[in-house]
């Protein structure tokens, strides 16, 4: 069973942002790889502290984990965000900064060269109902830059392979030395040396690649996932950037969505609705055969229970609610019209609802309670 990310940091719940960041500072420093060279179980510890202040210190996601705990990234698909995958590369590139100075190695602190991370990309998958319903692997092609084949890089003259660059200032309180990032390379330590005539100033070329994406169950239109590693490259020593995949969901002809819910509207005869009949209507998986008793009433709203959109943090599934719409004619012949006009002063024709029947304004509360 996972470690709760609050017991992880030595915090409690209540706990602000700052308080956090202490705790992940302090977890971080304690378990560092430079603290702690060979030590498997330090860097285990290191690599939780950082997963769990990635969520923590994210307002959205820590609402999301307070609510739902582990369960609320569950069932991604395998994709990134940071939720039992990390690496040393992605701690360091995104947490860096809290760190400080007085560690080297690994990218993360003061004393050595830092690996860029490439930029992004960013595409849309369009998804039909039935595909959020079931989940599915889709293959894209995307544009990634990449390094040419036969780039070769040397070390960086004016950091000789540091990273950074060392200044001395003279002040009030004696003479003070500050780090910053080299201006030649970037904080790499590597600068080009070699190029293809086909490749770019940094050495880095265009291909096509075809990414397989696995999108979970209950996606739900303009939502984001992450694939690891599939942006771009960067020059040298460096770490890809990812893609960022955004749903769009295709609308149904028949069935609307509403978060898990699917409602579908069935329009019968006066003569159905009177006498009772079997329908097949259209449901995200198939058809499904519903039996709409006699004297059915227009308005009734039908739930079929599970037969929506499952629930992408694997709490079940919605349910397909059907209305029920009785189809008066507009046009009648004179046949049709003398059985109506009769049907006037037939007291079986007067309406006459029973006490059970639930109003329109109830039926629309209870189908959202």
């Amino acid at each position: 069973m996972k470690k709760d990310f609050y017991e992880i940091l030595g915090i409690s719940k209540g706990a602000d942002a700052a308080e956090i960041k202490k705790a992940y500072r302090k977890s971080a420093l304690k378990y560092h790889p430079d603290k702690n060279p060979g030590d498997k179980e330090a860097e285990e510890n290191f690599k939780l502290a950082a997963e769990a202040y990635e969520v923590l210190s994210d307002p959205a996601k820590k609402a999301k984990y307070d609510q739902y705990g582990h369960q609320a990234f569950d069932g991604s698909g395998g994709f990134g965000g940071g939720h039992g995958g990390m690496n040393m590369d992605d701690i360091f590139s995104q947490f860096g900064d809290i760190f400080g100075g007085g560690f080297g190695g690994f990218g993360g602190g003061g004393g050595g060269p830092r690996r860029a991370k490439g930029s992004n990309l960013r595409i849309k998958v369009k998804l039909n109902l039935e595909e959020i319903a079931n989940g599915v692997e889709k293959k894209v092609k995307v544009k990634r830059k990449v390094q040419a084949p036969g780039v070769t890089y040397k070390t960086c003259s004016t950091c000789n392979g540091q990273g950074q660059v060392m200044r001395v200032t003279n002040t009030i309180l004696g003479r003070m030395q500050s780090a910053s990032t080299c201006p030649t390379c970037g904080g790499s330590g590597q600068i080009l040396d070699k190029k293809p005539n086909n490749a770019d100033s940094q050495g880095m070329i265009v291909e096509d690649e075809t990414v397989s994406i696995k999108i979970p169950a209950g996606v739900v239109d303009g939502m984001q996932l992450k694939v690891s590693s599939k942006g771009n490259d960067a020059p040298g020593n460096s770490v890809p950037g990812d893609l960022i995949v955004v749903i769009e969901e295709i609308e149904h002809e028949f069935l609307k969505r509403e978060g898990e819910n699917l409602h579908y509207d069935l329009y019968i005869s006066f003569a159905e609705a009177v006498l009772g009949i079997s329908k097949d209507i259209d449901a995200v998986n198939g058809k499904v055969r519903i039996k709409l008793e006699e004297g059915i009433q227009s308005g009734k709203i039908l739930r079929l229970k599970g037969k929506g959109i499952p629930s992408i943090n694997g709490y079940g599934s919605g349910d397909l609610l059907v209305h029920v719409n009785v189809w008066t004619p507009k046009t009648l012949n004179k046949e049709q019209k003398q059985f109506f006009e009769k049907a006037l002063t037939d007291d079986n024709f007067t309406p006459n609802p029973e006490k059970s029947e639930k109003s329109f304004f109830e039926k629309v509360k209870d189908m959202f309670s």
